[in-house]
């Protein structure tokens, strides 16, 4: 097992259009958040995981050399946990065992990898199927997968033979008994649109039994916070601007025991026949979502669920997107293309416990 794995490898036809290297999440590319400012803290533990980095920012007067190697391997484990249950890169993992199976029985699954099944297929029903952990052939056989092959549009009747294997509903996930199953036996699942909120959580909830309450965990740019800082500072967190050219900041949020996640579709994407191609495939129509909308920002008590809609509502774009967010009271700030300009449009969840620069209701 690599500390890589879970994450696939950059595919060429990711820079088709931008010099920049992508992280490409099995085509649910997240964006990375930043810190808004420099926090007041003294501490910080960081490195290499998952193909990308992580950081967990302490706001502690001081950490001796013996307790913070304490708290960097409690760190390490519960990452190195969710990456050795989910990855699909490591065939030894828990998920790439099941993918291998042709078998349609029950099959044992640990208890937080199907946490994560369960997280996704309530997503997933209450999004319509915007969110579909067995989209995978869909998003490889329009290219944006790991293959290396140059960028083509599926002929119809290839898309209708892979959409076979596609859909959440094939999937049967049973906490109680303990098992996962699949309806056909072709399918395979790729939980990157969750794990890495998921790593997250489990980051925060470890802190939190060590008692260290005032921190922020950030995992290949999902974050969450945990208590306000000890002078009584909110977290603060910048919200990139959806622009493929520049990197600048759009606004700010402020967490207080809250994960973030950002979605969109400006990262990754192809021109050919000078029509443009994103990433993000919708898995109701197995091909690539068509709206305005740049990127979704999602505020939820877990950051795993804020993973989860973000890529869901960035599927499903500002119109039908903004209308389930409101609808089931998300905290979702939608960002879009308009001409010349970005324009934001927040929910009244979000609107109501965060002031971001340009948001309107």
């Amino acid at each position: 097992m690599t500390s890589e794995s879970l994450d696939p490898r950059l595919s060429p036809r990711g820079k088709v259009l931008l010099p920049l290297g992508l992280l490409l999440l099995v085509g649910l590319t997240i964006h990375r958040l930043f810190i808004a400012d420099a926090p007041a803290v003294t501490i910080e533990i960081s490195g290499p995981i998952m193909g990308t980095s992580y950081s967990v920012k302490l706001d502690v007067p001081s950490l001796g050399a013996q307790e913070r190697t304490r708290v960097s391997d409690v760190i390490r484990a519960r990452l190195d946990e969710v990456n050795g249950l989910m990855s699909t890169y490591d065939p030894d993992s828990e998920l790439s065992r099941f993918n291998a199976s042709r078998s349609t029985q029950p099959q044992a699954m640990s208890a937080a990898t199907l946490a994560v099944f369960e997280m996704a297929e309530r997503v997933s029903a209450a999004s319509g199927g915007a969110l579909d952990v067995t989209v995978g052939p869909l998003v490889e056989a329009w290219g944006f997968g790991v293959a290396d092959q140059p960028p083509v549009v599926p002929a119809d009747d290839v898309l209708a033979e892979l959409a076979e294997r596609v859909g959440y509903r094939l999937l049967s996930v049973d906490t109680d008994g303990g098992t996962l199953a699949k309806a056909n036996p072709e399918v395979e699942a790729d939980l990157s649109a969750v794990a890495k909120g998921f790593a997250v959580d489990r980051v925060a909830e470890a802190l939190d039994s060590l008692g260290y309450h005032r921190y922020l965990v950030e995992v290949g740019g999902e974050l969450k916070a945990g208590d306000a800082k000890a002078n009584g500072d909110a977290w603060r967190v910048a919200i990139e601007t959806p622009n493929v050219a520049v990197r600048e900041i759009y606004g700010v949020v402020e967490l207080a025991r809250e994960g973030v996640a950002t979605s969109g579709d400006y990262r990754n994407f192809y021109e050919l026949d000078g029509v443009e191609y994103a990433h993000l495939i919708d898995p109701r129509t197995a091909r690539p979502a068509r709206h305005s909308g740049a990127s979704v920002n999602v505020i939820h008590p877990s950051a795993a669920a804020a993973d989860a809609w973000a890529t869901a509502l960035s599927v499903l774009g500002p119109d039908e997107g903004f209308e389930v967010a409101e609808r089931l009271g998300l905290a979702a700030l939608f960002i879009t293309r308009s001409e010349d300009e970005f324009l934001a449009r927040a929910t009244t969840e979000f609107g109501d416990r965060h002031q971001v620069a340009g948001s309107s209701r």
